[in-house]
């Protein structure tokens, strides 16, 4: 997308809830979003705030959680979020950000349902782009008896090779046989190099 294109997202009527345990990272956030024009922020710095937030019925366009949390914290709540079949917020865009963005801890976000992990020290541009990259985001919702969230899956190739696919989608990668006769080589010719008819 163009930086003229950028530049007319409107974030003015997005309500967004930030989830942080350091109150000087939930002001920061907070101006960060401030600058993107967000008029309705909801700070919380405990995951019982938050909750409280969620129950209240507010319907949220986007969630930042803190996932550095003790215990692991904000991915249990994220995964509780996915959860509530009775609670629209399910539903909705959510990112981590964190401190330490091991392997190990970007995994374990995917699985818990996040659409995104942003490594800290965050920067506007960063979250801009993040944002955008939400604001495009086509992937589907998915429920399963394991997992609750969007697809997992960034780029669809389909089922790794030598595995059958296991959604309806999934393209098998056998081909069938020629229904017909062979192209010649001029017909081939005519295809990738057309040329003007002459009348």
């Amino acid at each position: 997308m163009t930086e003229k294109a950028e530049a007319r997202l409107n974030l003015s009527k997005a309500t967004v809830l930030l989830l942080q345990n350091n109150q000087s990272e939930l002001d920061i956030l907070g101006q960060v979003f401030i600058g993107f024009g967000v008029k309705a922020i909801r700070k919380c710095l405990s995951l019982t705030e938050a909750e409280a937030c969620i129950k209240q019925g507010i319907l949220f366009d986007l969630i930042i959680v803190d996932c550095d949390m003790a215990g692991g914290a904000g991915f249990d709540f994220v995964t509780r979020l996915r959860r509530m079949e009775d609670n629209d917020n399910r539903l909705t865009p959510i990112m981590l950000v964190s401190g330490h963005t091991a392997p190990s801890s970007i995994t374990r976000a995917r699985d818990c349902g996040a659409n995104f992990v942003v490594a800290k020290p965050i920067t506007p541009r960063t979250m801009f782009d993040r944002v955008m990259w939400l604001a495009r985001e086509t992937r589907q919702f998915v429920v399963t008896d394991t997992y609750c969230g969007p697809d997992r899956r960034h780029k669809t190739f389909g089922p790794p090779a030598g595995t059958k696919g296991r959604r309806r989608d999934d393209v098998s990668a056998k081909l069938g046989k020629a229904g017909g006769p062979d192209m010649s080589q001029s017909d081939i010719d005519a295809l990738l190099n057309p040329k003007r008819a002459v009348l």
